[in-house]
């Protein structure tokens, strides 16, 4: 824990980070081909998380996905489904493609404001459902309170009921308010056990961030140079147009460079995007998920 510890609370003067965002952003602008397209949709966890999702949803979306190959013939599928857990069930007994996925959010999703024993036993039911993915959010209460420790427990354990499946945490970057926090929450999470660190639920504003995305690959890029053990980053919130996309693909690539450029390790959380990244591929307007 000596490196941890050694690693919190790291300065991030706001005028630096804006200027070496605002340079990547300008250098996005080169990424507009569809090799970068391409990615980006393959990329995707492609999500529905409303409050009137239903049986219906689930198994629309999985169809859709299932027969993406026959409409799309060439293109890449996105790399998974995310859902609540009640819809879990329809997408598996929809999806019919062994490359793409299933995520489910859980324990207590979005406020993670509920008891551990009751995020436990949601995670658990939800792998049983048939979930390969869980997208699960920082304890915010404890971590704002500098409970370092109960932050680190809790993660820990709902990566155990998790084993070999992954596990995506969401730092809810909105709240924390300050890059130097941001910081903080991405090295616990992954010294806790996080597959992936993510920027938000898109529930709460501002979700991702150009900066925020920046100042987590930049700690994933210190953990893997201390540990070698590579960590995802998964954008979501608000990230709808091409334009936005290829933003998060510019600082993946900048920062974490080629390796990390591939759904194993880069994902990006959105349901409007993919229709739009078809659009920008297709050269017309496409409206298919």
């Amino acid at each position: 824990m000596k490196w941890i510890s050694d690693n919190i609370d790291r300065k991030f003067p706001e005028e630096a980070v804006e200027k070496s965002v605002a340079e990547i952003i300008e250098k996005s602008k080169e990424f507009n081909t569809i090799q970068w397209y391409e990615l980006a949709l393959s990329c995707i966890d492609l999500t529905t998380l409303n409050s009137t999702d239903n049986f219906t949803q689930g198994e629309k979306i999985a169809i859709k996905v299932s027969d993406f190959p026959v409409k799309f013939p060439g293109l890449p599928n996105v790399a998974a489904i995310c859902v609540y857990p009640t819809l879990i069930e329809a997408v598996k007994s929809n999806l019919h493609s062994e490359k793409v996925k299933i995520a489910s959010v859980a324990a207590g999703f979005p406020s993670s404001q509920t008891f551990l024993e009751v995020k436990v036993l949601e995670t658990r039911l939800a792998i049983m459902k048939g979930a390969e993915e869980i997208d699960i959010v920082l304890n915010l209460g404890d971590f704002l309170d500098e409970n370092y420790d109960s932050v680190v427990h809790e993660i820990s354990t709902l990566k155990k009921t998790c084993r070999k499946n992954h596990l995506k945490v969401i730092l809810e970057t909105g709240a924390l308010k300050s890059y130097t926090k941001i910081w903080n929450a991405s090295i616990l999470a992954m010294q806790a056990g996080a597959d992936f660190i993510k920027t938000s639920t898109g529930k709460l504003q501002p979700a991702a961030t150009p900066e925020a995305a920046w100042v987590m690959c930049s700690a994933i890029k210190a953990y893997f140079e201390k540990t070698n053990k590579k960590i995802g980053f998964k954008a979501a919130g608000g990230i709808v147009e091409t334009e936005d996309a290829l933003i998060y693909i510019a600082i993946v690539k900048e920062i974490l460079g080629d390796k990390w450029l591939n759904n194993r390790l880069f994902r990006i959380g959105a349901s409007r995007l993919a229709n739009n990244l078809l659009t920008s591929l297709k050269g017309e307007s496409v409206a298919y998920f």
